[in-house]
């Protein structure tokens, strides 16, 4: 008889101590449960945040590259039509030069000439034989 009460207490404890764990189980299952939905909800925020900003950096950094192509493309246009009018006026400034150095070194060829020719005719009036001479005799230079 001890044995069958031994028994039936053996089995009156696991009763207990199993009623006293079903609540603990239902609740250890409940919290996760509630873990996983936090998670859940935690990471689709931050999916949607993660999504919102890097939308909001994509088009903040397209508008910046379209303002950074349109101040290279009008500075461009600046500097290529500044080199243009700086060549016309270079070469204006050189065809006028040049025009002018002509013209100085023309005049200063036909002086130095001149004065060569006149020198020549000063020494061949002093030569016998020379027209220069002879035109001086005619004159009377001599």
């Amino acid at each position: 008889m001890i044995r069958i009460h031994r028994h039936r207490y053996t089995i009156a404890l696991a009763c207990a101590l199993a009623a006293l764990a079903a609540p603990a189980v239902a609740q250890e299952k409940n919290s996760a449960e509630k873990a996983w939905d936090a998670t859940k909800s935690g990471s689709e925020k931050a999916w949607d945040a993660t999504k919102d900003t890097s939308g909001k950096v994509w088009d903040k950094t397209k508008d910046t590259s379209e303002d950074a192509w349109d101040a290279t493309k009008s500075g461009t246009k600046k500097a290529t039509k500044a080199t243009k009018n700086a060549g016309e006026k270079a070469w204006d400034a050189t065809k006028s030069g040049t025009k002018k150095a002509t013209h100085a070194v023309g005049e200063a060829g036909s002086a130095a000439a001149d004065g060569t020719r006149k020198a020549g005719d000063k020494i061949g009036e002093h030569i016998p034989g020379t027209a220069q001479n002879e035109a001086a005799k005619a004159a009377g230079k001599q």
